[in-house]
């Protein structure tokens, strides 16, 4: 049955899963806090900055105003960038008055300043109580948009909302399964970001397919590690949201990460003007700096992680960040 769903947050991510969800059948309100930006996509009806040359569906709106977005939904997705998550939730806090649309999001990493995963953001600002669900998987926007094959995961708590969300994105080649691990789910969604810029320096510096295979591989082996330790349930990462989007992310040059690692690998490249390149947010290098100090908090052992973070740190160059992993000392492989 059609819906009325806000996509709050109108990067390449968010507007591809505008594009989809009105695709299926539903009335869909974009959102964007930038005035000057809504008024193009409205007049060119695309989004030329992050998603060109896809063409929005007559039943997708733009709109700058929130509470105009908000009003009457059946659900809110929110896709905004993990270090304006919390403050895109309090302004909708403001807004919602006692109504209870669904709300979920497909933002991945941790709340920088607090390290907290995002549902705990979610809990903080809407209530413990908040019935909260988290969409991730293997995705490429551009793919999203275009309508190619595409499989993800709605995780709740709550079957009936994990259900509604699957429900709402079903469409032809676009499935979603459903499960209960949030904590899981987010930190496979986070930590795959951190492993694309290693297998991008490693590409970068021409280590090789055997190289990018055992990163790939030992970086499941140190997401399950984090998520153990935060509560969540190890079979996760086997799925869509650890191994799906860690091969997915690791493998192609869509994912700026992946293309970041790359270009920091080069002689003399920067972390600030290698994202000014790139022109979008890098997440993995926010995650890997939240990942880190959390790290030191629980006393684990994330080398490929710890690596990662002295390069983008400035602390080695990417010839030393390699050399020191593959000096480490031999152990079992199983823990």
């Amino acid at each position: 049955m059609s819906k009325k769903i806000a996509v709050l947050g109108a990067g390449a991510w968010g507007t591809a899963l505008a594009i989809h969800l009105s695709r299926v059948g539903h009335e869909v309100v974009l959102w964007t806090h930038n005035a000057k930006a809504a008024k193009e996509m409205r007049t060119e009806r695309q989004n030329r900055r992050y998603l060109k040359d896809n063409r929005f569906p007559d039943s997708l709106m733009v709109s700058d105003d929130l509470k105009a977005s908000v009003s009457a939904v059946d659900g809110v997705l929110v896709v905004v960038p993990s270090h304006v998550f919390r403050d895109v939730l309090q302004q909708l806090a403001g807004i919602l008055d006692g109504a209870k649309p669904h709300i979920a999001w497909a933002t991945k990493g941790f709340e920088p300043d607090s390290l907290l995963l995002l549902h705990k953001v979610a809990q903080q600002v809407l209530g413990a109580e908040l019935d909260m669900t988290v969409l991730s998987g293997p995705t490429f926007a551009a793919e999203v948009a275009k309508g190619l094959p595409t499989a993800m995961v709605s995780a709740s708590q709550n079957p009936d909302e994990a259900d509604f969300w699957a429900q709402a994105f079903h469409y032809a080649n676009f499935r979603i399964y459903t499960q209960s691990d949030i904590v899981g789910v987010e930190v496979g969604g986070a930590y795959k970001n951190i492993m694309a810029i290693a297998t991008g320096v490693s590409d970068g510096l021409g280590l090789g397919a055997n190289a990018r295979a055992a990163l790939i591989s030992r970086g499941m082996a140190e997401m399950m590690r984090l998520s153990l330790a935060l509560g969540g349930n190890g079979e996760t990462m086997m799925g869509l949201a650890g191994l799906g989007d860690l091969v997915l992310t690791c493998t192609d040059d869509l994912s700026r990460n992946r293309r970041f690692g790359f270009q920091l690998a080069k002689p003399g490249a920067k972390v600030d003007e290698v994202i000014e390149r790139i022109g979008q947010v890098v997440e993995g290098v926010k995650a890997v700096r939240a990942v880190h100090q959390l790290a030191g908090k629980l006393d684990l052992d994330l080398p490929i992680m710890q690596e990662v973070y002295a390069l983008v740190e400035g602390q080695e160059t990417p010839e030393q960040a390699a050399k020191a992993l593959l000096a480490r000392d031999g152990k079992a492989e199983i823990e």
